[in-house]
């Protein structure tokens, strides 16, 4: 069976079982505060776990991409180097929600694989829990008694709470699992050794490939277990590992899953996969991490410099290094792969396929981006050896007999071991894994102090979750109820309950979180801020601040620095209406935007980020040329005509996802949409997008639209920043006060333009009058400071204080001199615009003798109370007290040996 036949079997076989086939949700996260990534195929139902959302579909089956790089999974380092990790891998799972149970799922999952797949069931290994005294859990007697109706006893085996019992993260649904094992081993090797023994060993040939789990518990923050209202069932497979097994490989790579990729690469770099484990360990790299790049990237994630960017980041760096070191490819390649990629996917996750070039672009930028870095590092590894042997080198180069040497420099060794620091700030400022610093260090004789760089990577990572930590408690219930209702649509104010809180602590703040039976508060969410506003007693005398509003797991969480006296009773939830509609002005600005944009710039335009508030709107988008200020006048007139148009908001909601596509509407890559949605349509031929946030009545309610910015954000990326109603009026306004400013500093002139070029010409006139003066000025002094040269000890010193008012006049008259007098010991001090200055030249010679001018006027600067640096022969240093000037003159002889 090809992979393709693989996953469409198992599909089909839960269809036959009345599961309801949903699309996989995007592999970044979105409104869930403990992810950055999906890890596992149960987190898009986490709201149903908790019995936070309704449910629709009792039965469930996917497959889910998954990305398992950070946090509690993080299988990062065993990528490439093993035969069954992956940093992207597609999780088939099937779910039941509070339907069936553990007979039902042993059941099916013996049948498919033993009777669809047809795998020897002597193969099959199964675990189930064995209990855990100090939880308090009984062994799962359930479980075991099932299995024996299928598998001989001596394939079941018991699994303590590490190997069998699953949990999400430290808090969350959780319970007892059974896995399936299979044992790859040829028979001559099961001869030999017992495949029961190999279970859970880290054995490669003896792995898991199924996991049950039976969702029955919440873990609170206290470590209890509490009983989840309704038991679940939770299966993840691993799809690379069972084309694996389906296809007789000893290695997940070996598949048609990562083959196409890798003999692509083999043949690019022109070497043979298979005949060195250090290029087969490259190739793999480069398959597996564009799997997780191309993917993250198509769903909404650019690469960046922190959160989820800097992991993906990471992760395109490991494999350009990888291809780099390995490979020998010194021009981008990686982004050679996603066209193949996309190909490949066709027809199961199409939204790579249909962002193909995007995704590319993205890609090759990255990597000529990390080529450059990875060059810098290199050459800051040199300098380092350098630096670091410098004292032995020159010993070397004098002679140890040399009086001038001091007597604790005579026997500085040559280095050996690379110091740990260095290593860190190879991998943290350019990105260098241990791995290739240790190599480059093998190639120059040296190690790795590896204890030292674990050190630095520890202080790093403990400073980054100090940073991050966030305390948050479990859920106290106030009021029973099935889930909290958003009506903020309709109301901006609404009588509610409270039906549970809990206390969050980040940054050494105290918060509360509370959820409303109903709320008319917007959650953060689809780049528009949440709202803010007041919870008011009944009585309406006192309330408590809403500070902010956002969604954890499809449920509204509002913050609160306090809680009310008294939880129970009635509430008023009043929203802040002022906020909001300025907020509402910017998001339905943007949908305008959007519009525009592809109207002016073409269909290939699609969101890739927003950001809507009060102040302003930021709209990311896709397009590989700077907008010119032609098209960006032309997007405003656009925008502007339909504000004045005054077109009615058309929403629809509960629309049926499929109906809605089929309608044109635009729908954005990277977010998951239910099987109904709302839609928003100003103008049916103009623009009609799914969205959740809130908008305005009709367009007029804008006022105007001015765009103040537009830049780069990332490869084919832009970014368009504007303003609307009283912010663009305000706007308007300041640039009317600014223009009669201008008019009155030019005298009224009525002809703005040509007053300012008068005034450019005219300084450009006197720019150059300066400059020929200065430069008369440079050739007279150096003509009478060389008549002023000092001898001593065979060295010319020249120190003078010096009446320029340019730097770069200074220099060029140290450069002239330098070429007329030999053997030249110069330092000048200067006063320009108030502030001291001191420059010291020094002539090649005396730079070969030991002489350092940086050093010289770091010393030197220290009596200005500044500081300064530069070139061993050339170096400059600027401060704050002009009267240490004179003692700077007085100094200078002093460094002549």
């Amino acid at each position: 069976m090809t992979a393709k036949e693989i996953r469409q079997a198992f599909l089909s076989f839960f269809e036959s079982k009345q599961h309801h086939v949903v699309p996989s949700a995007p592999i970044v996260v979105k409104n869930d505060p403990t992810l950055m990534f999906t890890n596992a195929g149960m987190n898009q139902f986490k709201d149903l776990f908790l019995g936070e959302a309704a449910i629709k579909y009792s039965r469930v089956a996917d497959t889910q991409r998954c990305l398992r790089v950070s946090g509690k999974h993080n299988d990062l380092e065993e990528v490439g180097i093993d035969t069954y990790h992956h940093t992207m891998f597609e999780m088939l799972g099937n779910w039941s929600f509070g339907d069936y149970f553990k007979k039902e799922a042993i059941a099916w999952s013996w049948e498919l694989l033993t009777e669809v797949y047809k795998i020897p069931k002597e193969k099959l290994y199964v675990t189930y829990f064995e209990g855990d005294k100090k939880e308090g859990l009984e062994k799962d007697q359930e479980a075991y008694d099932l299995w024996k109706q299928y598998v001989d006893e001596s394939h079941i085996l018991p699994g303590n709470k590490k190997d069998n019992f699953w949990e999400m993260g430290d808090t969350g649904p959780c319970g007892p699992c059974s896995e399936i094992h299979v044992d790859c081993r040829t028979d001559e090797e099961k001869a030999l050794v017992d495949g029961a023994t190999l279970v859970n060993a880290d054995h490669p040939q003896v792995i898991e490939i199924w996991n049950n789990v039976f969702m029955q518990f919440n873990r609170l923050k206290n470590g209890s277990l509490q009983s989840l209202p309704a038991k679940h069932v939770d299966t993840g497979m691993g799809f690379e590992r069972l084309v694996r097994v389906l296809q007789e490989k000893t290695s997940n790579y070996d598949t048609d899953v990562f083959q196409p990729m890798i003999q692509f690469i083999s043949e690019k770099a022109g070497i043979k996969y298979g005949a060195d484990e250090k290029t087969d360990i490259a190739m793999r790299v480069m398959a597996d991490h564009i799997r997780a790049i191309s993917f993250v990237i198509a769903d909404g994630q650019l690469p960046s410099n922190n959160k989820a960017g800097y992991v993906i980041r990471r992760i395109l760096r490991r494999a350009v290094r990888y291809a780099y070191t390995f490979l020998n490819f010194k021009e981008p390649f990686l982004n050679q792969l996603v066209p193949l990629l996309a190909e490949q996917f066709k027809g199961v996750f199409d939204e790579l396929i249909s962002q193909q070039d995007f995704v590319q672009k993205v890609v090759l930028e990255e990597e000529v981006s990390f080529l450059r870095t990875l060059e810098k590092g290199i050459k800051r590894f040199e300098e380092q050896i350098k630096k670091d042997n410098s004292a032995f080198d020159l010993i070397n180069r004098v002679g140890k007999n040399n009086l001038s040497i001091s007597p604790e420099l005579l026997n500085t060794p040559k280095i050996t071991k690379l110091h740990g620091d260095f290593a860190f700030e190879l991998s943290d400022t350019y990105g260098f894994p241990i791995d290739l610093t240790e190599l480059m260090a093998k190639e120059r004789g040296l190690t790795v102090d590896l204890e030292g760089y674990e050190q630095a990577l520890k202080k790093q990572k403990d400073s980054s979750r100090a940073a991050t930590a966030i305390d948050t408690g479990d859920w106290i219930t106030v009021n029973t109820e099935d889930q909290s209702e958003f009506v903020g649509y309709d109301d901006l104010e609404i009588e509610t309950e409270i039906l549970k809180y809990r206390k969050v602590k980040a940054k050494g703040k105290e918060q509360y979180q509370i959820v409303l039976r109903q709320t008319p508060f917007y959650a953060e969410s689809g780049g528009q801020v949440g709202d803010t506003g007041r919870l008011e007693d009944h009585s309406r005398q006192f309330w408590v601040d809403i500070t902010d509003t956002k969604k954890e797991n499809g449920l509204t969480v509002h913050f609160t620095d306090i809680l009310p006296d008294n939880l129970e009773g009635k509430f008023w939830a009043v929203v802040d209406e002022d906020k909001r509609v300025l907020t509402e002005d910017n998001h339905s600005a943007t949908h305008l935007l959007h519009a525009a944009l592809k109207q002016v710039l073409g269909k290939h335009v699609n969101q890739k980020g927003s950001l809507v508030n009060a102040d302003y709107l930021r709209f990311d988008f896709s397009h590989f040329a700077k907008v010119t200020d032609e098209e960006l006048a032309q997007i405003e007139v656009i925008v502007n005509q339909k504000i004045r148009r005054n077109i009615k908001l058309k929403e629809q909601r509960n629309v049926p996802y499929q109906d809605a596509i089929e309608s044109g509407v635009t729908a954005l890559f990277g977010e998951k949409y239910g099987d109904f949605v709302r839609m928003i349509t100003f103008d049916d031929h103009f623009s009609k997008e799914l969205c959740g946030g809130t908008h305005v009545k009709a367009t007029g309610q804008i006022g105007s639209f001015k765009i103040i910015s537009e830049s780069a954000v990332a490869a084919g990326v832009r970014r368009i920043e504007a303003i609307t109603a009283d912010k663009a009026e305000q706007f308007f306004l300041d640039q009317r006060k600014e223009l009669g400013h201008l008019k009155a500093l030019l005298n009224g002139s009525k002809d703005l333009s040509a007053s300012v070029q008068a005034l450019l010409d005219e300084n450009a006139k006197l720019k150059k009058e300066i400059e020929k003066s200065t430069i008369e000025r440079v050739n007279t002094l150096k003509h009478e400071i060389v008549h002023h040269v000092r001898g001593i000890n065979g060295i010319n010193l020249i120190a003078k204080h010096i009446d320029l008012q340019s730097a770069e006049a200074v220099k060029n008259l140290a450069f002239s001199l330098k070429d007329m007098v030999d053997n030249l010991f110069l330092v000048f001090t200067t006063e320009i615009d108030g502030k001291p200055g001191i420059t010291v030249m020094l002539s090649d010679h005396l730079v070969k003798k030991g002489l350092n001018a940086s050093n010289i006027v770091r010393e030197l600067g220290k009596e200005i109370q500044g500081g300064g640096g530069g070139q061993p022969f050339y170096a400059t240093a600027g401060g704050k007290n002009p009267a240490g000037l004179k003692v700077v003159l007085e100094k200078a002889e002093s460094f002549i040996p």
